[in-house]
């Protein structure tokens, strides 16, 4: 099967559906619409389409030649939802929806992962066994995933493979390679409470705002002092809230923030010592800090070298030894890592980045936009990665 002719034949629904997408995006958990049209679409290609009740995203099969118990099933995985962003890109087909925008280029995993259903539910007797579409709701709140494994999607599934375009790394190239790839996310939230007093008389209270401040700064002797500095992580202070009046000592204040690393082992650690520096910066002041930390994903690693092989050569196979870039890890995160935690996955990268077509914009970016010549190539990817890990002994 000629993947890469297939998808060139399929590229003007592609870059349709990734319009279409992209014009009517919706925010997390909320893409109802977006779930209806990706059913209507699977729909129309002879597919059955399987929701769950009362959330978003659904998932399909496409059942290959092999009937048999011992058949393998891989899963690819698209992410359908958009962020709270103001678009600002002046495309034709901007989003129309006030507040709300496709700055991280799902609508173009949708369309995607729509082209390699059109082309594999075509060509079904080019693969045995069988292959699980999942078009996955919220992975933008970091935690949409874990419905899905909560709902046991990963039960019937040997393997998984994802990818995402990407606004630093240049188009055509695909990034596929060993090792950490994305940081963990997880969340914290420090409460430190004072006593207040008048402003005229700082002496007679204990002031939030002042063992807020330390506290941040204090905070990051964690990342210079306390871990190891061939190790990345990245604590964030976010949001700082507290006081309430400009003449009062303020008896409370509220510092909210992330944490990302790629080391499993240093990401359990962290909380301890963000914990112990809270507590012992707040009571140099006088306060008292209590800690609310909250996991949401960890890292995403491709530790699984045989899925990666197969995932570069399936690349190789379409567009030559020249289509792998290299690109760096980045301290972004993802919430496909909760799927490889469960089954072996394995994640790429499709530079989004052309700079002679003035698309420059990073995700996340009221701007963000891609060239779009990476649409049929993403789909040819998902396609004849599902084809090949089917295929291999």
């Amino acid at each position: 099967m000629n993947f890469q002719k297939a998808a060139e034949d399929a590229e003007a629904y592609i870059i349709k559906m990734r319009r279409y997408f992209h014009r009517h995006p919706e925010l997390s958990l909320l893409e109802v619409n977006t779930t209806a049209k990706i059913k209507d679409e699977l729909l129309k290609m002879g597919l059955t389409p399987i929701e769950y009740d009362n959330h978003t995203g659904l998932y399909c099969y496409i059942e290959g030649t092999d009937s048999a118990k011992n058949r393998k099933t891989v899963a690819l995985r698209a992410d359908i939802d958009a962020l709270p962003i103001t678009e600002c890109s002046a495309l034709p087909f901007a989003s129309i929806q006030d507040g709300v925008m496709h700055a991280c280029g799902h609508d173009c995993h949708i369309a995607m992962l729509l082209g390699a259903a059109k082309i594999l539910s075509s060509h079904t007797d080019s693969f045995p066994g069988r292959i699980k579409l999942l078009f996955q709701a919220g992975e933008e709140v970091s935690y949409g995933a874990d419905f899905y494994i909560k709902n046991n999607f990963c039960n019937d599934i040997d393997a998984i493979f994802a990818m995402h375009v990407w606004g630093d790394f240049d188009a055509p190239y695909i990034s596929i390679e060993e090792g950490s790839r994305m940081a963990s996310c997880d969340n914290f939230r420090i409460k430190i409470h004072g006593r207040a007093a008048h402003g005229a008389a700082p002496h007679k209270g204990c002031d939030a705002i002042v063992a807020a401040a330390h506290t941040v700064v204090s905070i990051q002797s964690i990342v210079s002092r306390m871990s190891d500095p061939l190790v990345p992580l990245v604590i964030t202070i976010g949001k700082i809230e507290g006081g309430q009046f400009y003449n009062i000592i303020a008896d409370k204040a509220e510092l909210t923030g992330t944490v990302r690393t790629h080391s499993p082992q240093l990401r359990m650690a962290v909380e301890k010592m963000l914990r112990k520096t809270a507590e012992g910066t707040a009571q140099n002041f006088n306060c008292t800090a209590e800690l609310d930390y909250s996991y949401h994903v960890g890292p995403v690693i491709n530790e699984h070298n045989t899925l990666t092989s197969i995932a570069r050569r399936a690349a190789i196979r379409l567009y030559g030894p020249e289509i792998l870039g290299s690109m760096p890890k980045t301290m972004s995160s993802e919430d496909f890592s909760l799927f490889m935690e469960k089954v072996p996955g394995v994640h790429a990268f499709i530079g989004a980045r052309n700079k002679e077509k003035h698309i420059t914009q990073t995700n996340h970016s009221d701007k963000f936009t891609v060239d779009e010549d990476i649409l049929k190539r993403g789909a040819a990817l998902y396609a004849q990665f599902a084809a090949d890990y089917l295929t291999e002994p």
